[in-house]
């Protein structure tokens, strides 16, 4: 009898928790739908507007970049006696002095036309670049004396020669040429052969026998 009496009180004590817990539960459901039911509101309430949206990949909004107005470019070509502009370019070891004046689109290097001194299409398009971006393509007639290097060289020469020489005609085009690139002198080089490597950093062909 006694045994029974306690399991009894167990199935009794049990069923009160059980009770207990499903009150708890039921309670504190009120609540957190009332705390979920804050924060949304408190989300609507905030002023949404004053977030900047997020881009990626787009770079800053347009306008955003204001410029310097005291900013004064340093011009690095020059105007003659007679009103040409001259400009001196590089790159690796080409050098291209340019020559410009007031004429009808007339594109001459090294006494032979556009076409015939530049093969490829592609260095065509690089070399009238600084002309087309600052519309004066076919308005200026443009000498140029280019040696050194090849091709490639002798490209990046001529288009900053170029450039530098419509800066020091036109310095209000220096932000549109600075823009597109065409003033900054490309440095790279082609790096110097090592001792005991074939090349600056090929190395000799190893046989294990």
């Amino acid at each position: 009898m006694a045994q029974k009496r306690n399991e009894t009180d167990a199935e009794a004590s049990a069923a009160a928790k059980d009770e207990q817990a499903q009150d708890a539960d039921e309670a504190q459901a009120p609540a957190a739908t009332e705390e979920g039911n804050g924060q949304a509101a408190e989300a609507e309430a905030a002023p949404g507007g004053d977030m900047p949206e997020l881009t990626l990949g787009e770079g800053a909004p347009a306008g955003e970049a204001e410029r310097d107005p005291d900013y004064v470019p340093i011009i690095r070509g020059r105007i003659d006696r007679f009103g040409t502009a001259m400009g001196t370019g590089r790159r690796k070891t080409a050098v291209a002095r340019v020559r410009i004046t007031e004429g009808t689109g007339k594109l001459e290097f090294n006494g032979r036309t556009l076409d015939e001194y530049f093969r490829v299409e592609r260095d065509r398009k690089m070399v009238t670049g600084p002309l087309r971006a600052v519309d004066r393509e076919g308005k200026v007639d443009v000498w140029v004396r280019v040696e050194g290097g090849g091709t490639t060289g002798q490209t990046g020469a001529v288009i900053l020669g170029i450039a530098r020489a419509l800066q020091a005609r036109e310095p209000d085009l220096h932000h549109t040429l600075a823009d597109g690139g065409y003033l900054t002198r490309d440095s790279r080089m082609v790096e110097r052969k090592k001792y005991g490597k074939k090349k600056a950093r090929r190395s000799f062909q190893f046989s294990k026998r």
